[in-house]
């Protein structure tokens, strides 16, 4: 004989919050399930029956009967379980996580293996801690930051220049982009298509370099540009003397430049004397990245010079010739929308973070960013 239940009696706020979580469309089908099984005992019914209208066994009505008697609506969702007992110590733990910044001796950082054997883990139990607390030792990102005196009346000037350019006038952003190699692959690469990358091999000829001397329209997004040589101060004077007959003669020319020796050779300097009409603008020393130049520099030499094979140096020069033809005939400017006081306030947060901190990796090559 089957041991009698204890009756199950609902208040109407329960019955309604029953109901409305059976009938629910977004309601969990094991939720709806447990609900329906409370109502159905409230209704009467013994687990049995129970148990066939619900799709379910006795032993499970019995259960959810009995939960809901203990806790109410909060029986019917799962308890907290106690998960799967941890493999790894709160020691080996701390050790994975704080050792990670104490590269070992004669080495620069951890691998998840040398971790792992310090530790006496798996490698796969660092590599997941390490996920974990999103500590990446494998990568490394290089910087440089400014140290020039006078960087803050720099800064804002070249920014000015962007944000606010002056009425009656051309901005141009001037650099050099020099040893442009013209490297010739030892084979012939397979060409990109289905299933396979582009190939390239990894040794080369040499046939010589040549500079670009290039000057981006911030306005306009046209680049006026000559391929010399060498880039000397003679060769910078002769792209001045170029500029000087592209660009008409009533207009004022504000040129941005960094501080290479070359742009203020005595020289340059006298030149600039005698046509006072060319303005020279420097940005601050070890912040190339405010010349927006650099931003095309970057897309020839990815689109150009990196995946090209030149036998000559005329080559090179001619394919570069092509891109800026190309780039001329519907030039696309670069704008700078960054704001100036953020970066400026970045930029004194790292110079506070390198004053309190230790140099480390001195022998790191450290470029702009």
């Amino acid at each position: 004989m089957a041991r009698p239940k204890l009756p199950l009696v609902l208040s109407p706020l329960q019955k309604q919050e029953l109901t409305q979580l059976v009938k629910a469309p977004s309601t969990p089908q094991k939720m709806a399930r447990r609900g329906q099984i409370v109502l159905l005992a409230a209704a009467g019914l013994d687990n049995t029956a129970i148990a066939r209208r619900a799709g379910t066994s006795a032993v499970s009505v019995g259960q959810w009967r009995q939960r809901f008697l203990d806790s109410g609506m909060a029986g019917l969702h799962e308890r907290p379980r106690s998960g799967r007992k941890k493999s790894i110590s709160a020691d080996k733990l701390d050790a994975i996580v704080t050792r990670v910044v104490q590269p070992p001796k004669g080495r620069k950082r951890w691998s998840c293996r040398r971790m792992a054997r310090e530790v006496g883990v798996s490698k796969d139990t660092v590599a997941r801690v390490w996920r974990t607390n999103d500590l990446k030792p494998h990568l490394r990102r290089v910087f440089k930051v400014s140290q020039d005196p006078n960087f803050e009346p720099k800064f804002w000037d070249v920014i000015g220049l962007y944000l606010d350019p002056p009425i009656c006038s051309v901005v141009l952003c001037c650099d050099e982009k020099s040893q442009c190699q013209a490297l010739e692959r030892t084979q012939p690469g397979l060409p990109l298509g289905q299933g396979h990358i582009r190939t390239q091999t990894h040794d080369y000829y040499r046939h010589g370099t040549s500079t670009l001397f290039a000057a981006l329209d911030y306005l306009r997004g046209k680049v006026f540009a000559q391929q010399l040589p060498r880039h000397r101060h003679q060769e910078w004077l002769k792209f001045l003397r170029y500029l000087d007959q592209q660009i008409e003669g009533h207009l004022d020319v504000h040129l941005i430049a960094d501080n290479y020796a070359t742009h203020k050779h005595a020289k340059v300097k006298a030149w600039l004397t005698k046509h006072p009409r060319f303005q020279m603008h420097f940005t601050p020393t070890s912040a190339s990245w405010m010349n927006l130049v650099e931003r095309f520099f970057g897309e020839l030499t990815q689109d150009v010079i990196l995946p090209g094979s030149f036998a000559s140096v005329r080559e090179l020069t001619d394919a570069i010739a092509k891109h800026l033809a190309e780039h001329n005939l519907k030039p696309k400017r670069y704008v700078w929308r960054a704001d100036g006081q953020t970066i400026l306030n970045k930029i004194n947060r790292a110079r506070q973070a390198l004053a309190h901190e230790p140099a480390i990796d001195k022998d790191i090559s450290a470029t702009p960013h």
